[in-house]
């Protein structure tokens, strides 16, 4: 165990390091700059474009093998809209302190343009499965694109595998126990949970009838297929959004007065507090390397841009224009972290649990139930049970969501029949996530979840010239008005089909 403890140490370094950090803000830097900043250059058009015909437009469906705007983007902010953004934003804090939150904007800012990178060349390189539904991803625009490169398609192709792999192992760990888990602490710490009642073969009896009753859920969910989770989807993350931003407005409302005190705290130590720095250059240095990562690193975990998850659901959308998908990416960001991230952080930081003056954690807190006590502390039981349901809701959507992720590498890897096994083992999981209680299994998942992000950014950075390409087609049909065929697919095939019916049809 202690073996597989340091292995597990090194290769998360390495994955969550400055090099991953580095590797992660510059790609987002790089896509950023070929797109002119696009995020602010044209705020305007992708949010009239994505939340203004969100119930308009977005819901209308012209593919048969494909869905609306609105189920692709609820479905991909079910699987990223999770434990993250309420334990992982107070753990960055209680780690990284308050600067941790700027460097949560900084990374959210950079992967605006990243998630609308992943999902230009998703849909740019995505193809049909033999059920007739789209498929789409990393592993493609890897094989293909990067692939595509002389003398570079073996290490497409394997950087493609690899990317898969990667994903599965942390669809089981991150995208399944890890966050029922979550469920389970979150209970537990509300006192809920009673665990030490009655147990059944060693296991206490509360902690398997809930996980028997995800499982069940999950079930009814998964095996409906994408078509239900979708459905569901459009229905739940809606209103679990609004219902946590309300919340968290309302405790904000209560401490308006330390709102000022709490963003001066986050611009003042996002550089590393000097009052923890203790006048040692080289400690002040570490510390300030150390809210860097926990700010990235949290904020890559919220939000999955960079990781190339997202995208295979993207990929999936009605929308035959690339870039028209990838602002999608750019809104899917921006609801996550810089909305519900920040109402968290602001909750978190107004608490009295952070001394804003030294940005030091006041008492022996449980950075993972933070967000829970400070809504205890102003609304009483009410407010902890209220957390308690959208940690819940959080959780199990992100679960339904990578689901899929795991599904669809599996159909990769190993095909479609594979995939329905994948499913079973799947569901299986869930049980055990709400039974166990090992760090080093979080600790491991998260490991995959940053070594899949790796290959996933070379074949970004590979591909930039035709991130380029794509987006100034774009430009110059939609803001300059000439006349010049779309970009919209690598396959001579689906391009001919997909611009007849943009040209002929009026489809987007």
């Amino acid at each position: 165990m202690d073996t597989v403890i340091r292995i597990n140490d090194a290769v998360y370094e390495f994955a969550w390091g400055t090099f991953g950090i580095v590797l992660l803000l510059g790609t987002g830097f790089i896509c950023s700059v070929i797109t002119g900043f696009f995020q602010i250059t044209h705020i305007g058009h992708w949010i009239k474009n994505t939340f203004g015909i969100m119930y308009k437009r977005g819901r209308i469906v012209n593919d048969a093998g494909a869905y609306s705007q609105l189920r692709t983007f609820c479905t991909a902010l079910c699987a990223t809209i999770g434990t993250g953004n309420i334990a992982g934003v107070s753990t960055a804090i209680c780690t990284g302190g308050p600067g941790a939150i700027f460097w949560m904007w900084v990374a959210a800012f950079f992967g605006m343009m990243l998630k609308y990178s992943e999902n230009v060349l998703g849909v740019y390189f995505r193809r049909r499965n033999k059920d007739g539904a789209w498929s789409g991803g990393p592993m493609y625009y890897l094989q293909d694109g990067l692939g595509g490169y002389k003398h570079l398609k073996p290490l497409g192709t394997f950087l493609g595998i690899l990317f898969s792999i990667f994903a599965m192992l942390a669809s089981f760990g991150i995208g399944n126990m890890g966050q029922i888990n979550k469920i389970r602490i979150y209970f537990e710490s509300t006192s809920a949970l009673d665990i030490s009642a009655e147990t059944f073969m060693g296991i206490p009896t509360a902690n398997l009838v809930m996980g028997l009753v995800l499982t069940l859920a999950a079930t009814i969910i998964v095996f409906g297929g994408f078509r239900r989770l979708a459905a569901v989807s459009e229905r739940l993350v809606p209103f679990m959004s609004v219902m946590y931003v309300l919340g968290c407005l309302l405790i904000i409302i209560l401490h308006i007065k330390s709102v000022p005190e709490v963003f001066s705290s986050i611009f003042r130590f996002a550089l590393g507090p000097k009052a923890i720095g203790g006048g040692m250059a080289g400690t002040a240095v570490q510390l300030a390397m150390n809210t860097i990562k926990n700010g990235c690193k949290r904020g890559v975990f919220s939000n999955e841009a960079g990781l190339g998850s997202s995208v295979m659901v993207h990929s999936n959308s009605c929308v035959r224009e690339p870039v028209k998908q990838g602002l999608w990416g750019i809104a899917e960001v921006f609801v996550d972290t810089m909305v519900i991230c920040t109402m968290t952080a602001l909750v978190v930081l107004s608490s009295g649990a952070i001394d804003l003056n030294t940005g030091l954690v006041i008492s022996e807190v449980n950075d993972d139930t933070l967000v829970a006590l400070a809504f205890g502390n102003t609304l009483g039981r009410p407010g902890e049970w209220f957390v308690v349901i959208c940690v819940t809701l959080f959780a199990f959507t992100t679960v339904m969501g990578w689901s899929y992720y795991g599904t669809k590498v599996t159909e990769y890897l190993m095909g479609v029949t594979w995939a329905k096994v994948y499913r079973v083992i799947f569901i299986m999981l869930i049980t055990f996530g709400a039974v166990m209680d090992s760090n080093l299994a979080w600790s491991i998942s998260d490991t995959f979840n940053g070594l899949m992000m790796i290959p996933n950014l070379i074949g970004i950075i590979s591909l930039t010239p035709l991130i380029i390409k794509l987006t100034r087609n774009y430009k110059q049909r939609k803001f300059r008005h000439k006349d010049v065929e779309p970009m919209l697919s690598y396959d001579p095939d689906i391009q001919r089909d997909a611009v007849r019916a943009v040209i002929q049809k009026g489809f987007d």
